[in-house]
């Protein structure tokens, strides 16, 4: 019988906001995949256990996929686990996770705590959603830059905040193509989550910037209050903000209601968002 993926959520700090079933899993799993094996160690360590580890991250061995799959084929259950947070959410165990599901392994989600709910809890925005960007690429700076352009206009096509992760040593950065790019717009800037150290800033990205002391640990930024595309009386391009919404999870009465808001007659706003059903559907 073939086994099963267990995506372990882990804490993204403080380690007692691991979950009862978490703790369960990594207990009886035959092997912890692991981001970084001495984080999982130290966690299994928390719990008092001593279990099998094996990397899995960009740099982990070819063959490795292949390796996972034929443990979980024999019968094993593994639990994936990241460093903080979910794993497969802005992680590289995603491709684990769609190879055991195409290979038709059993994959079970044991939610558990995330940056990116966190830091939209704190940072106190009222929106109907959000549209999570993850990392920015690193390198070239233009992808980044072109990146970034396009995922504040769908949060102001949209009017629901972005949320991006960012590495301590690119921080400030971020925080000045911000200020260029949306000057005016409401940032929180999180760190060191549900820890002793925790700290959450809020302001334009100029203020938030001035306040920032040197970073310690990843940053999670809440970016809202970007303003929406200037309407020059032409015909609203439906298809763009369409694309947006969906890749920020918005369900579809809602982005109906968003090209409502920017002018667009309720009819075509509902073909735009349903091109395949008839015309005089409502939603």
């Amino acid at each position: 019988m073939a086994g099963r993926l267990l995506i372990v959520g882990t804490p993204i700090g403080n380690l007692g906001d691991l979950t009862p079933r978490a703790a369960d899993a990594l207990r009886t799993a035959d092997l912890v995949v692991a981001e970084d094996t001495r984080m999982a160690k130290r966690l299994l360590a928390h719990l008092g256990l001593r279990r099998p580890t094996v990397v899995f991250n960009d740099h982990a061995p070819e063959g490795r996929i292949d390796e996972l799959l034929g443990r979980l084929r024999a019968g094993a259950t593994l639990a994936l686990t990241t460093d903080a947070g979910m794993p497969a959410v802005s992680d590289p165990g995603a491709r684990l996770v769609a190879a055991a599901r195409d290979a038709g392994v059993e994959v079970v989600v044991l939610p558990g705590p995330s940056a990116v709910t966190a830091a939209i809890a704190a940072a106190g925005v009222e929106a109907i959603g959000f549209l999570f960007g993850g990392f920015l690429p690193a390198r070239p700076p233009t992808a980044r830059r072109v990146v970034l352009e396009g995922l504040l206009a769908a949060s102001g096509a949209t009017q629901v905040p972005l949320v991006l992760f960012e590495a301590p040593h690119r921080a400030r950065a971020l925080l000045l193509s911000l200020e260029k790019l949306v000057p005016s717009a409401r940032v929180a800037a999180c760190r060191e989550l549900t820890k002793l150290h925790e700290e959450v800033l809020v302001g334009t990205p100029a203020e938030v910037q001035a306040r920032l002391a040197e970073p310690r640990g990843e940053l999670t930024l809440v970016v809202s209050g970007v303003a929406p595309p200037e309407h020059t009386g032409a015909p609203i391009e439906s298809t763009a903000v369409v694309a947006a919404a969906r890749r920020a999870g918005l369900r579809p009465r809602t982005v109906v209601e968003l090209l409502r808001a920017a002018g667009m007659p309720r009819r075509d706003a509902y073909r735009a968002v349903h091109p395949a059903e008839e015309d005089g559907a409502d939603s």
